[in-house]
């Protein structure tokens, strides 16, 4: 018979590592968030749909969009702080 095997071999987990820019893809959502709005002002012309209603709520979605823009720049610009 053979001995058993008994060295235990333990492998360290550490969290991977983040790409540099991996926070930047996020900011991706809002172009896209701003071409669904272009489609929706096109479709609204083609199809002449009447949008005086929602002027009012489109402006403050803009708006928005602004003040979320600016928060994600301040979040995936801000250095790590969990850098080993």
């Amino acid at each position: 018979m053979e001995p058993l095997d008994t060295d235990m071999e333990y492998m360290e987990r550490r969290p991977r590592s983040a790409a540099p820019g991996s926070r930047m893809n996020v900011l991706l959502i809002l172009p896209i968030l701003g071409f669904l709005l272009i489609l929706l002002f096109i479709s609204a012309a083609v199809f002449q749909i009447n949008l005086s209603d929602l002027v009012d709520s489109l402006e403050g979605l803009l708006m928005l969009f602004f003040i979320v823009m600016i928060a994600l720049f301040f979040w995936a610009l801000a250095p790590r702080t969990n850098k080993p």
